[in-house]
């Protein structure tokens, strides 16, 4: 994975950091293709509503951040009005079963970002809770993933004003 940013006002692009990530075990796939429980990370551009994390943001980080508490879930629940959102506390209509307890997952999302991946106007059975995250163990469930140390110097680094994007994609394009 690469950060970019643009000098110059409309000038090049430069590549300000990069890390080893890893993706969901079933591979990329295009967004608009994606299913829900496939493991597969959606390939496309997307926002970065908000960073998260079970541990306080790193010093430095200026971008929007959400402290994961004992009741924090993302609700995956594909017949809840809260699809594809951060619940506080679980809500009746969003099955346990069906949803992320985010504070259980104390590596990988020690730190992390959301991706609008399915979020502005969610499709139903398209997915929930893409995030840019810690390094767990293994491949993602659907996620980006990097090592800690990076996701640091990402948060340090990405400014709301400057509306960020991630870029999934599977191969290398001209800047």
């Amino acid at each position: 994975m690469s950060w970019w940013e643009r000098r110059g006002g409309w000038g090049r692009w430069v590549r300000v950091g990069s890390a080893p990530a890893r993706f969901g075990s079933g591979g990329l796939v295009a967004g608009e293709q994606r299913e829900q429980g496939t493991s597969t990370t959606p390939t496309g551009v997307y926002g970065l509503p908000y960073a998260f994390g079970i541990e306080p943001a790193p010093r430095g980080t200026s971008y929007p951040y959400r402290r994961v508490r004992a009741d924090s879930w993302w609700c995956q629940d594909n017949a809840s009005a809260s699809y594809n959102r951060w619940v506080e506390p679980l809500p009746a209509d969003c099955r346990a079963d069906e949803a992320e307890h985010l504070v259980t997952y104390t590596e990988q999302y020690a730190y992390g970002l959301v991706v609008a991946f399915n979020y502005d106007r969610p499709v139903r059975g398209r997915g929930a809770g893409i995030f840019l995250h810690v390094h767990g163990k293994g491949a993602t469930a659907g996620c980006v993933s990097v090592p800690r140390e990076a996701m640091v110097r990402i948060l340090r680094w990405v400014r709301k004003d400057e509306r960020p994007r991630i870029e999934i994609r599977t191969a290398q394009r001209e800047r």
